[in-house]
């Protein structure tokens, strides 16, 4: 039953799925077959569910039975950048079972030759309609992501729809070398073509309001179940070459049912294979009782430490091959970097005026405001593909979400800090900055946290937003923020009482603060200020408000930020989904 108008979308459900079978959910449209296979797999996230999902005779407990289960979703999910072997060696991962690297290895070959995917096992997956994998392809490598986990019960939502005559074929094929292995394969499908309905063993026919009007086998060329229908007094018959599936929906469609004046529910519930269905359900309870749960001594299949191994492994990979992401900040940091250079050439040098102060802080700003828009704007399309791959592996009970947030959050330092060298390496000596151990550390120290602080803002955005339009939409208010509040707009001791809350809370201005303050808030020479002469620590204490004795404040201020931002990322990518089902 499902909240605010109680809609009830499945009635009274009794079934068995055997093992070694393959079984089809088929009905017209609104049957709620989508709905069964959403509940049976413990996919459903609303609504209220009332009944008893047993596994051999155990009752089910969810936590466990993602473990022994796999589910194909409509819509082929995964990561880009990975190849289908790696796809596959890295769901492989979290199989407990898989001890040694070389078993590993043997089953993920002995998957791809099941699927028939061994010829292209080196290609790059891409994005669905861009790059990388047909549809066909794609669809027979979610079925294998999930076959390589040794499933023992496979779901799989309409795996044939999108799909042309030949590219069907080819999966349903690979389906079928599945069902032999010895799993359950369970699958709901739409209008399928007369050679995909009839691969199929069993037929489970739904009607409006999630009833069940047929459970049974379909026979040879269909015979049993037209048999069946074909007993009901009024039923027309089937016409020769007419597609079987395109036959039962129109004779079992609402406005057939009311015309036939019968209610194909109740003559199921009536009919022997009801019963003999029943008998087998009996059968399959075996002997454990009705209170014995299905569980695990663990959770996961994998330790900590190794789901975290295997989430960094994948995370690098995929940034690596992402040169759209990551060499296009490097490039932006070292084109900004160069352009400042030449604009603020040796201005650092040459401090006599406020003037002088102002456009070294101008410099400051410029690279600071305009690689941290860049990072943060950038990070947005990586972060929001990754995410719906995350919700399907975090379905799936393969790794915890710190596991998955630690990786994500340390696979970004590296490129963060190697933008931080680069620009080092080229502004510093352009714009002619003091060289010692201590200045140099400093600004490197600032540079490198206001990247990681625009990265990490990026991250968290996403994941605490239902999509990515959202997620731009804030993200400009967080660029005004950082942008009017950063101290060179308008400078700390200006800023109205009643707004300096927001300097405190804007990163940029602790950045500028470090930066500026290490270069001149210790130097004793005297400039001419407004007219005055003046020191210049004491300009800039004066008129920027930093102190040189809060350095040490400082530096732990800008540490803290992208530790505040990932660690909220963890806690709301572990709290909140957008999917729901």
């Amino acid at each position: 039953m499902l909240k605010g108008k109680k809609v009830q979308l499945l009635s009274n459900v009794t079934g068995a799925f055997k093992p070694g079978v393959l079984t089809a959910l088929m009905g017209v449209s609104g049957a709620g077959k989508t709905t069964l296979m959403d509940v049976l797999s413990g996919r459903k996230t609303r609504g209220d569910i009332e009944g008893e999902i047993q596994v051999g005779g155990y009752r089910k407990v969810q936590e466990t039975f993602a473990r022994v289960s796999g589910y194909c979703e409509q819509f082929d999910i995964h990561s880009p950048n990975l190849t289908i072997e790696e796809s596959l060696e890295y769901s492989a991962w979290f199989d407990f079972l898989l001890a040694s690297t070389l078993k590993q290895r043997a089953i993920v070959r002995e998957v791809l030759e099941t699927i028939e995917l061994e010829d292209i096992k080196d290609s790059i997956v891409g994005l669905p309609g861009v790059s990388g994998l047909t549809t066909e392809q794609r669809k027979r490598l979610t079925i294998a992501v999930e076959l390589v986990a040794n499933p023992s019960i496979i779901f799989m939502d309409e795996p044939t729809t999108g799909l042309d005559a030949r590219a069907a074929a080819i999966v349903m094929r690979a389906v079928k070398n599945i069902t032999e292995t010895g799993r359950t394969v369970v699958c709901t499908i739409h209008q399928p073509g007369t050679d995909i309905f009839e691969a199929f063993d069993e037929l489970v026919l739904m009607k409006n309001g999630g009833r069940i009007i047929y459970h049974g086998p379909l026979g040879e060329h269909s015979r049993n179940v037209i048999d069946y229908f074909m007993r009901i007094p009024g039923v027309p018959e089937m016409k020769e070459n007419t597609n079987p599936a395109t036959w039962l929906l129109d004779i079992t469609s609402r406005s057939s049912e009311d015309k036939l004046g019968v209610d194909l529910a109740q003559i199921y519930k009536e009919s022997s294979l009801f019963k003999e269905n029943n008998i087998v359900i009996e059968q399959m309870r075996g002997t454990s009782s009705e209170t014995q749960e299905l569980t695990s001594s663990t959770r996961y299949a994998q330790t900590g430490w190794g789901q975290f191994k295997a989430c960094l492994w994948k995370q690098q990979l995929s940034y690596w091959r992402n040169p759209s992401y990551n060499l296009t900040r490097i490039m932006f940091m070292c084109l900004t970097s160069v352009i400042c250079g030449v604009l603020f050439w040796q201005k650092a040098k040459k401090i006599n005026t406020q003037q002088d102060l102002f456009n070294v802080l101008g410099s400051m700003y410029t690279v600071v405001l305009f690689t941290g828009i860049n990072n943060c704007s950038t990070v947005l399309f990586c972060i929001a593909t990754e995410r719906n791959v995350f919700y399907r592996e975090r379905f799936a009970q393969m790794y915890t979400s710190w596991a998955y947030s630690l990786a994500q959050v340390l696979v970004e330092i590296p490129y963060s800090l190697v933008q931080s060298i680069l620009c080092m390496a080229i502004l510093y000596p352009m714009v002619g900055y003091h060289f010692s151990v201590y200045k140099v550390f400093w600004s490197f120290y600032a540079v490198f946290c206001s990247l990681l602080i625009f990265n990490y803002f990026g991250v968290l955005l996403v994941v605490i937003t239902p999509n990515i339009h959202v997620a731009f939409t804030l993200r400009s208010g967080f660029y005004s923020m950082v942008n009017l509040f950063a101290g060179y707009v308008m400078p700390k001791p200006s800023i109205p009482k009643w707004w300096i809350w927001m300097y405190y809370l804007s990163p940029t201005s602790w950045v500028l603060n470090g930066l500026l303050t290490s270069q001149y808030g210790d130097m004793e020479n005297e400039v001419m200020a407004f007219g005055e002469k003046k020191k210049v620590s004491a300009f800039v204490e004066d008129y920027f408000g930093f102190r040189y004795d809060s350095l040490a404040l400082v530096a732990i201020i800008l540490i803290a930020f992208p530790i505040l931002l990932a660690s909220l990322f963890a806690f709301f990518i572990d709290k909140l989904n957008f999917q729901k089902k």
